[in-house]
């Protein structure tokens, strides 16, 4: 899980797969004949059929790769070159192409004479070894992970450094029969950490030769296997759903006991103030009081606040869960993010994850879902359901709404005709109607065919920049924010008419704010504010990943691309000050991104505590929850979270969270990160536990 940018299907260095589009096989110049190579091809399937496709040719050391992505306009366009060592590992490692939304990308690797050297766009280094190491570059394909694992398995309990940076690891799940017929054998299923957060989950043959990749939403096998799909994915969700089962049991803690929060200092959602030092007392799953005079009984759980801010759990109004088989859902949490909407995914997946998390087997936030519908073209980003006909829109709007979402998100291909009838049935039905911008369609027309929110900062802007005819299904949709938002007139007659029409309907956006400055401000090696407070928590390839251009900005570029994020600055304010509704979310990394977002809206010039009321109360009345949600107060549940500083006065110190409740359940983010192979924001704080 961008996770994830704006779409609910995104690339990340060396961990994402989702795959579609032609491939073909290109060897390049002075490599092994074209007669002399074996080719192994490979699909990427999801429910609706194939996605993609992975070509590769061997021919004794040498391995050429081509991988390429086209799903809704995006995806990177890779090739490599390797030349293997005795070991199997790369001693030489080549690979250009471009990446998701089309930035370069270049990087090469070699070891020779006991030194280790590479050289991206992004960065170099030298490292000496004994032996060839394992490398880890920032845009390979998925077939490198079984050159890792491969090393991996002749290492001391399955571990080894790589480069640049971090730590592999390879655990083995168990052996599983494929395929029937003459495409019958047995492969093993290998859990693989430390490239991402979460595990990838990978096939080899009994050989120990890469077979594939699994996941709870894509399989990516040999030609022949594409029928293994349902039992592929069947696995990966219950392979990942035993994983995050053992984290529950370690990391939440259930108290039948009263629980005292001690000298806190809380933050009233509704006034947009902080309060003197007070005790708040939590009874199972509701605040019971808020008053400075309790006395904890014998039997009572006591949090030890130290004058820490006691807010209301947060909520990210643009997530994708079923992206990562739910190993976000306790990110969130660890983060002070105990209520999620998510726009987007796999329609089985989440409702299985919903459940999971209500009924408690899964540590995680509360989900609203929004169901997606997407229009059918080229450029589809097959999720949810894809429809042609009007007709077809309706039932599955029905369908969402039998199975309890509460909203649905229309994608980039919908035909602009559909969404007037779409939207008026989704009301009939009781759903909240967001989404992008159909191509071809202003934000204007969106609204007024009955969109109740449009999502993402860029979609509501671009029709004031875009001459009608532009395909917002490309790329353009991102290289236009950079190149052309700049120049755009604020208080020009048709801003000033869209956002009366905004304020006259009460439309809300959510606009992604934290992502935006990720994709514009980005150049080789550098990554903008949002991210340079929490990336040198995380794993080491995760890290170095961030630091990779994500447009085709040329250097000559970034004056205009830093004005035009200028302008998105002031587009957020002007918002803000004519009453429209700004719903925080990240479309990102789950937890993380979450107080970076919050602190670009402090950037614009928005208020701190007003800042802090639109993550709590102002989600929660959007939601239709409020009643129980959004502020501390006694009648309502207990999701809270601690953290050390006041926020008000510094938005920073929101990663310092030091205690998190979800229902009365306490979660300890210090435990979360570190079991995560993150490093920890905030110090564990005191418990102290009633006598036995």
């Amino acid at each position: 899980m961008l996770r994830r940018l704006f779409a609910p299907l995104w690339w990340r260095s060396s961990t994402r797969w989702l795959i579609s589009g032609a491939l073909y096989v290109v060897m390049y110049a002075g490599t092994a004949s074209a007669a002399s190579a074996v080719t192994e091809r490979y699909v990427a399937v999801v429910a609706e059929g194939q996605m993609g496709t992975l070509a590769v040719a061997r021919a004794g050391e040498r391995v050429d790769i081509d991988y390429r992505i086209d799903n809704n306009g995006r995806g990177p366009k890779v090739h490599e070159s390797i030349r293997l060592g005795r070991e199997g590992l790369p001693v030489d490692w080549r690979i250009e192409g471009s990446r998701d939304k089309g930035a370069p990308l270049r990087e090469t690797y070699r070891f020779s004479g006991g030194t280790a050297s590479w050289k991206s766009l992004e960065d170099s280094g030298t490292a000496r070894s004994d032996a060839a190491p394992i490398y880890v570059p920032n845009d390979a394909s998925p077939w490198s992970q079984g050159l890792y694992l491969r090393a991996l398995l002749k290492a001391p309990g399955g571990k080894r450094s790589a480069l640049p940076g971090g730590v592999l690891r390879a655990e083995k799940l168990r052996d599983v029969n494929v395929g029937s017929g003459e495409f019958a054998q047995q492969v093993q299923v290998f859990a693989l950490w430390g490239i991402d957060i979460s595990p990838q989950l990978v096939l080899t043959r009994s050989n120990g030769e890469f077979f594939g990749t699994i996941d709870a939403r894509m399989v990516l096998v040999p030609v022949g296997y594409e029928r293994e799909y349902e039992p592929l994915t069947r696995l990966a969700s219950e392979l990942n759903r035993t994983y995050l089962q053992q984290l529950t049991q370690r990391l939440l803690h259930r108290y039948d006991q009263p629980i005292y929060l001690r000298n806190v200092r809380v933050f009233d959602s509704k006034r947009a103030t902080l309060g003197e030092p007070t005790t708040v007392v939590v009874f199972r799953d509701r605040i019971v009081s808020v008053r400075s005079d309790a006395v904890p009984p014998a039997d009572a759980v006591i949090v030890e606040g130290e004058g820490g801010t006691l807010l209301p759990g947060f909520t990210d109004m643009h997530s994708h869960v079923s992206f990562d088989s739910g190993w976000d859902l306790p990110l969130f949490l660890a983060g002070g993010v105990t209520s999620v909407r998510d726009v987007g995914g796999d329609n089985e997946v989440l409702l299985d994850l919903k459940r999971a998390t209500e009924t408690g087997a899964l540590i995680g936030p509360r989900m609203f879902l929004s169901g997606f519908l997407e229009g059918r073209s080229q450029y589809s980003a097959r999720y949810g359901f894809v429809v042609d006909q009007v007709p077809t829109a309706l039932e599955k709007l029905r369908w969402y709404a039998d199975h309890g979402f509460w909203g649905i998100k229309i994608y980039n291909s919908m035909p602009p005709d559909f969404v007037a009838p779409i939207a008026a049935e989704a009301h009939r039905l009781g759903l909240h109607v967001s989404g992008h911008v159909p191509a071809f369609m202003t934000s204007e027309a969106a609204v007024r065919a009955g969109y109740d929110e449009i999502n993402h900062m860029n979609q509501l802007l671009l029709s004031f920049v875009l001459d009608g005819k532009e395909d917002t299904r490309t790329p353009l949709r991102f290289t236009a924010v950079g190149e052309r938002m700049g120049t755009l007139d604020l208080g020009s007659e048709p801003v000033r008419r869209m956002i009366a029409l905004m304020q006259e309907r009460g439309i809300a956006v959510d606009v992604t704010m934290a992502g935006l400055e990720w994709m514009l401000l980005t150049r080789p090696g550098v990554s903008p504010p949002s991210m340079t407070s929490w990336l040198s928590h995380m794993p080491a390839p995760f890290q170095r990943s961030r630091r990779t251009s994500v447009l085709d900005m040329k250097p000559e570029q970034l004056p205009q691309y830093r004005a035009s994020w200028e302008k998105l600055l002031q587009a957020l304010k002007l918002l803000h000050d004519a009453g429209i509704r700004i719903l925080p979310g990240t479309d990102d990394k789950a937890g993380l991104l979450l107080p970076s977002e919050l602190e670009v809206y402090g950037r614009a010039g928005i208020p701190k505590t007003q800042v802090l009321q639109l993550a709590t109360l102002e989600c929660a009345r959007l939601l239709g929850r409020d009643q129980d949600l959004g502020s501390i107060e006694s009648g309502k549940l207990a999701d809270l979270m601690l953290v050390d500083g006041d926020p008000t006065q510094d938005l920073n110190v929101l990663r310092k969270v030091r205690l998190v409740m979800k229902n009365g359940d306490v979660i300890l983010p210090e435990e979360v990160f570190s079991t995560m192979g993150i490093e920890p924001f905030g110090r564990q704080p005191t418990l102290v536990l009633p006598r036995s």
